[in-house]
C-alpha cells in the first residue's frame, strides 16, 4: 500500500469537507476531550515535534504566537512547557476551544482559518497550525493569511499531511510564496505525524520577508 492509500484509508470515514468537520468536532471529538484520549492512543507526536522544532529559532519566550487550529490545546501544552508565555489559540470548534487548559493561552478566538483571520497584519512572531491542513479541513490559502499576520523576520511552523500535499495545491503554494518573495524555507522535511497508523506529514518552517 503506498503513502497516499494509506492516507486515505486512515481517512475514509472522517469529514470530507470544513463544515461537516466543524460539526464533526462540536459533536464528537470536542466533548468530554475525546479528541485528547485518541491523539494519545494514536500516539499523534507532531505537536510536541512542531513546538520544539520553533523552539529552536525563536528564543524570546514572551514573544506573540499564534496557534491557529489549537484544538484542545496540544501545540499551546508543548509551547507552554518550553517556557512561552503569549499563546494566542484559534479555532473554528468552539466545543474544542472549551477544552483548551484555561492557563495555556492569553486569548483564544473562535474563527474559521479558511476565511480573513481576524488578527492585525504583523501581529505575530510566529504562527504554528498543526495538524489543520489535512483532509476536509483548511485549504492552502490560509498560508496567505498567514503571512500576513506574521511579522517580518517572524516564523510559520505547519503540517501538511501528505494525502493532500499535491491535491489541495500546497506544493503550488508554497512555491508561489517563495517565488513571490512572501518568505524563505528555514525547514521541510518528513514527519511521523499520526506514528502508529503509519500516517506521515510534511513539517515546514518559513520565514516571513
Amino acid at each position: 500500500m503506498d503513502a497516499k492509500t494509506r492516507q486515505q484509508e486512515h481517512f475514509k470515514d472522517f469529514p470530507s469537507t470544513p463544515k461537516a468537520t466543524q460539526e464533526y468536532y462540536d459533536q464528537y471529538w470536542g466533548p468530554g476531550k475525546k479528541y485528547d484520549q485518541d491523539m494519545l492512543d494514536w500516539n499523534y507526536t507532531t505537536p510536541k515535534e512542531g513546538a520544539e522544532l520553533l523552539a529552536e529559532f525563536v528564543e524570546d519566550r514572551s514573544a506573540p504566537i499564534l496557534d491557529a487550529g489549537c484544538g484542545t490545546g496540544l501545540v499551546g501544552t508543548a509551547l507552554k512547557e518550553l517556557g512561552y508565555t503569549n499563546i494566542i489559540g484559534a479555532d473554528f470548534s468552539q466545543s474544542m476551544l472549551d477544552g483548551c487548559p484555561k492557563d495555556t493561552y492569553k486569548d483564544l478566538k473562535f474563527c474559521d482559518l479558511n476565511d480573513d483571520l481576524p488578527f492585525d497584519a504583523r501581529s505575530f512572531s510566529a504562527v504554528i497550525s498543526i495538524g489543520t491542513f489535512t483532509f476536509g479541513h483548511v485549504k492552502s490559502d490560509a498560508l496567505d493569511e498567514f503571512v500576513r499576520i506574521t511579522k517580518p523576520g517572524g516564523l510559520i511552523c505547519f503540517t501538511i499531511n501528505e494525502g493532500i500535499y499535491k491535491d489541495y495545491g500546497f506544493d503550488k503554494k508554497i512555491l508561489d510564496l517563495k517565488a513571490n518573495n512572501k518568505w524563505d524555507e528555514v525547514e521541510f522535511f518528513k514527519s511521523d505525524y499520526i506514528a502508529s497508523k503509519d500516517v506521515n506529514a510534511w513539517l515546514g518552517l518559513y520565514k516571513v520577508k
